[in-house]
This record gives structure tokens, sequence and C-alpha cells, in this order.
């Protein structure tokens, strides 16, 4: 489970989106190897826990022009791109036009912060 939904979820968005969503994806399956990856309230997260919303630490949600990028707890991450916009309670995001605008080297930096603060 989890993953083939992921996968068939990418699939069915219109590129540039679907191309910036398999691009993004990798990046978040190897910053957080331990996190479950699954579907939860209709979209991708990686939680940490044996099922997706269990501690969830990231999410990729698809709207009609972008991708967000989020993460539940993303205030508390040390952000110096000021990329980061804050949300809802205590998560931040960013929005993701294109695959231009991934930076595996960021992203994978938030996710392991992200991924710490489940843990602690």
């Amino acid at each position: 489970m989890g993953t083939t939904e992921i996968t068939d979820y990418l699939r069915g968005l219109d590129a540039p989106l679907r191309e910036t969503g398999e691009k993004l994806r990798p990046i978040v399956d190897a910053g957080l190897p331990e996190a479950t990856a699954g579907m939860w309230h209709g979209h991708p997260t990686w939680s940490l826990g044996d099922r997706p919303g269990q501690r969830p630490v990231c999410l990729v949600k698809a709207y009609r022009s972008y991708l967000t990028f989020g993460f539940w707890r993303g205030q508390e991450l040390a952000d110096p791109s000021g990329r980061l916009v804050p949300g809802a309670r205590r998560m931040a995001a960013v929005k993701l036009h294109s695959v231009d605008e991934i930076d595996p080297a960021l992203f994978t930096g938030w996710l392991r912060r992200a991924g710490e603060l489940e843990t602690r």
C-alpha cells in the first residue's frame, strides 16, 4: 500500500506538476528513509510510525498550478533561504510550480531536521 497510491497520485497530475512531484519524491524518500509513506487525507504524507498520519513529518499536495511541499512542524525548522512560508498551527510549506524550484540540498536539510523533531 502507500507507495503505489503515491505513484498513482503523482501519475494523475498534469505536467509540470507530475514532473515536479516525481522529482521531489525520491528526495523525500532519501531524506526520511525511516518514514512510512502513504496517503492521508487524500495526499501523500511521510510519517514516523507504522502507518500514515502517525507522527506526520511532511506532505505533498497538488493544487491547480502548484504543489505544496509542507512540514507539520515547519515553523520550527531553521530556514535561512526564506522559502518556507508559515501556515496553520506549526506548519510551514513551499509552493513548487516547476522542477526548477526544487533544491535537493535545501530540501534534504529540511527533511532531516523535520525528522529529528519527531524523534526527540
